[in-house]
């Protein structure tokens, strides 16, 4: 049922119930985004460990025979204390490559239905939060309200963007060989896979730092749902 269509008893019943569940559920999402940056921030480090490895080192000129053996002129210490990325003599692109890949792909679609979600929940509520106005006792917190409307919204398009940035990464990467021959190869000629790193780590880490903007603008609603709440409760206790 519309909350328009509502009498005031039952408006102020559900805006109650709205109130406290989404609150609790802002709780989480305050959280979620600054794990999510961290595990960013990780696959930055190691992506930029290696491009450094890479613009810096010498091609190695002779294999050792161990198919099994690291590859001293293409691994990074970091980068194997960080994520285990570890370029064997005879693999192709090491598995946690792969996995990184596949990771910030998760991600991505994650945040791009997050964001979808957010977004049309928003417009909802928006369209809703009229049925406040006549409310006399809410007046003065309906700026509050709306606020709060207004930083979900803004954080709808900040997932939508993270996830934007985070397939945009992945396409960089896409055009980078990890074969350990093709990598020696490149090292010898202009050294673009360093490059093409550090790029895709550039825009991991503005996702990380969006991220974190993402909480903080969480954080900033949660006395505005507190004291809306609040004032939602003592109308109910009165009415």
């Amino acid at each position: 049922m519309a909350t328009q269509q509502l009498d005031p008893t039952m408006l102020l019943t559900q805006v109650e119930n709205l109130s406290r569940s989404h609150r609790e559920h802002e709780l989480f999402y305050s959280q979620a985004p600054l794990r999510d940056a961290l595990a960013l921030q990780t696959v930055s480090r190691t992506l930029k460990a290696l491009a450094g490895q890479w613009l810096a080192a010498a091609p190695q000129s002779v294999a050792y025979a161990n198919p099994y053996a690291g590859c001293d002129d293409l691994n990074n210490q970091a980068a194997i204390e960080t994520m285990g990325v570890l370029f064997l003599e005879g693999e192709g692109e090491p598995a946690e490559m792969g996995r990184i890949k596949r990771d910030l792909a998760t991600m991505a679609d994650e945040h791009e239905q997050t964001g979808a979600w957010l977004s049309e929940a928003m417009q909802s509520t928006w369209n809703s939060a009229l049925a406040l106005l006549p409310i006399a006792a809410l007046a003065d917190l309906l700026g509050e309200r709306h606020r709060i409307i207004a930083a979900n919204w803004r954080n709808a398009m900040l997932s939508t963007l993270v996830a934007n940035l985070l397939r945009r990464a992945n396409d960089i990467l896409d055009h980078v060989e990890f074969a350990p021959n093709a990598l020696r190869d490149d090292m010898r000629q202009e050294r673009l896979a360093p490059r093409y790193l550090y790029a895709a780590a550039e825009l991991i880490d503005h996702a990380a730092d969006l991220l974190a903007e993402s909480a903080v603008v969480v954080h900033e609603s949660e006395r505005r749902w507190r004291v809306f709440w609040e004032r939602v409760q003592e109308l109910r206790a009165t009415d």
